[in-house]
């Protein structure tokens, strides 16, 4: 069974998250939920609490508010599974790509399929609130937890010991939603713990906040425990190292400046720490017992799902159930939802559509190496691309523990991703990363999925590695990512259909390299700008 319990406890008033919140508009207010009968420091009397906010925070990636899978939600204006953090971030880094689509019609949902989005959209403006949610979560808890107030409350040194590492953790945890943050807007509303409470957040870009997770990254390092040292589920130092190497890489990319020998040697403290490739089939990786041990020393950092303890519409309860149509119980669920499918381009990184040269073409893919995909309903109508790589169903073949709510954990961040990290840097001749390394560890990924073996270190290139990267990662989030830091996102240098908005795809402005300030934002806030060209 899953270690993340229910998350019941009742919340206080946060009035450092209304203050940071302050810019939220009605249609989406982004505000915690209250209970007359707490006060903070009434909570805090329970030595227990900061451990629960901890996990209240940790959970904010995984559920939507105070009752799972839905009721009490964090934050207002949207279906509460449309407004959960993975779903939102999985979402806007899939379904632009080639990797990814969806057939269903919400309103402004297919717009993330074609590139026609615009400062309006509700997806862009529910994962921007769920970000800063995270954020605000983050800096209450290190105001809550500094030496002065542990002191006035007489907490033991042994609490304080512990919430010693809680607050690396959380600097982590809101380093993560940060990045993220960056990522997908380019600037960001920035407010820590620091700033005087009733004050709106400023606007800060890409450079100041790359610039500030560094900074944090490497002054948490002390306070965090050793490579899997920790509970399964929280972060380690080699979790920081990992985030701090995604920086760097695309250090081009959010800044204008290479760190390219700065990711070189992070990624190497992750390749050389105490995480190894999983000695299990690839799908296992991705199945509804993917927190066992063996599977345990590949991912670095999961977001945790139960079936009966964390609930939710979003999750892995989304992915496998969008994917899923007719055939739900080959993936242990109890109905598909007829939604999500794979591009026919994205069969083209494999050689063979059968899987069987490479067991992680985990799809059916019908006849979609001649289809022609006309309307987004084809996908399940004409033998698209259905995607079957995360499952509800255990290795052993059994079902999970809910037929509607997935216990498959997301694996955010893995050791084979710091593989390829690696083998991108060495195709890209960048000083002390070798081709013959990275081939080998290609060749790892590889041989646990059955694929051919890379036999010359010339045949490390920018774009094998691109293509290798989509089919070891495809669907944990990273193709839109990659995509614009090989410079393949924008413009025409790569196309797929629908891409610009157009059947066979066509060249879209560099724009579209970062969403829109949500408009919502704007109008509340008087010190965001909206970004370029939106």
């Amino acid at each position: 069974m899953k270690k993340i319990k229910s998350i019941n406890f009742k919340l206080f008033v946060f009035l450092g998250l209304i203050a940071f919140f302050v810019s939220c508009t009605n249609d989406m207010n982004v505000s915690p939920k209250d209970d007359d009968d707490f006060t903070s420091e009434a909570f805090y009397k329970d030595p227990s609490s900061y451990k629960q906010f901890l996990a209240k925070i940790y959970a904010g990636l995984a559920v939507t508010g105070q009752n799972g899978p839905d009721g009490s939600a964090d934050i207002q204006g949207i279906d509460e599974g449309f407004g959960q953090y993975l779903r939102g971030y999985w979402q806007l880094q899939e379904l632009p790509t080639d990797e990814a689509m969806v057939s269903w019609g919400d309103p402004t949902l297919p717009e993330l399929n074609n590139h026609t989005w615009n400062a309006d959209n509700r997806f862009v403006k529910a994962f921007y609130a769920r970000v800063f949610y995270q954020v605000g979560l983050s800096n209450e808890f290190l105001r809550a937890t500094t030496d002065e107030k542990l002191a006035s409350r007489g907490v033991s040194d042994a609490v304080k010991a512990e919430i010693k590492t809680y607050r690396a953790e959380v600097r982590f945890l809101r380093a993560l939603s940060y990045y993220h943050g960056i990522d997908l807007f380019g600037k960001v509303a920035f407010a820590t713990d620091a700033d005087l409470v009733g004050t709106k957040p400023v606007e800060k870009d890409r450079a100041f906040v790359f610039d500030f997770l560094v900074k944090e990254l490497n002054a948490i390092d002390a306070d965090l425990k050793d490579a899997r040292t920790n509970e399964y589920g929280r972060v380690d130092k080699v979790a920081a190292k990992m985030l701090l190497a995604k920086l760097y890489l695309n250090a081009k990319v959010y800044i204008g400046t290479s760190k390219d020998a700065e990711a070189l040697a992070a990624i190497n403290s992750v390749i050389g720490s105490a995480y190894t490739i999983a000695n299990v089939p690839y799908s296992n990786l991705f199945m509804a017992d993917n927190d066992r041990t063996a599977v345990q020393s590949e991912i670095i950092f999961p977001i945790r799902f139960n079936g009966v303890n964390t609930k939710t519409w979003g999750g892995t309860t989304f992915i496998i159930h969008a994917a899923t149509g007719g055939w739900n119980t080959e993936v242990g669920v109890d109905g598909g939802w007829y939604g999500l499918a794979a591009r026919k381009e994205f069969a083209n990184v494999f050689s063979d559509l059968t899987g069987t040269t490479d067991r992680r073409a985990m799809f059916d893919a019908g006849s979609t190496s001649t289809l022609t995909i006309n309307t987004v309903s084809d996908f399940f109508g004409n033998g698209g691309l259905k995607v079957k790589k995360f499952s509800n169903k255990t290795s052993a073949g059994a079902n999970g523990s809910n037929l509607t709510h997935t216990d498959t954990d997301f694996p955010l961040f893995r050791l084979a991703d710091a593989y390829l990290m690696y083998a991108e840097l060495a195709a890209n001749n960048v000083a002390s990363a070798s081709k013959s390394v990275a081939r080998g560890y290609v060749n790892a990924l590889r041989t646990r999925a059955g694929a051919a073996a890379v036999a010359n270190d010339s045949d490390i290139t920018p774009d094998f590695i691109l293509d290798e990267r989509a089919r070891e990662l495809y669907w944990e989030g990273h193709r839109r990512q990659d995509l614009i830091r090989a410079n393949k996102f924008t413009g025409s240098a790569k196309l797929w259909q629908w891409k610009g908005n157009a059947l066979n795809g066509a060249s879209i402005d560099a724009k579209f390299n970062v969403y829109p300030i949500p408009q919502t934002e704007l109008n509340t806030n008087s010190n965001l700008t909206q970004n370029t060209g939106y």
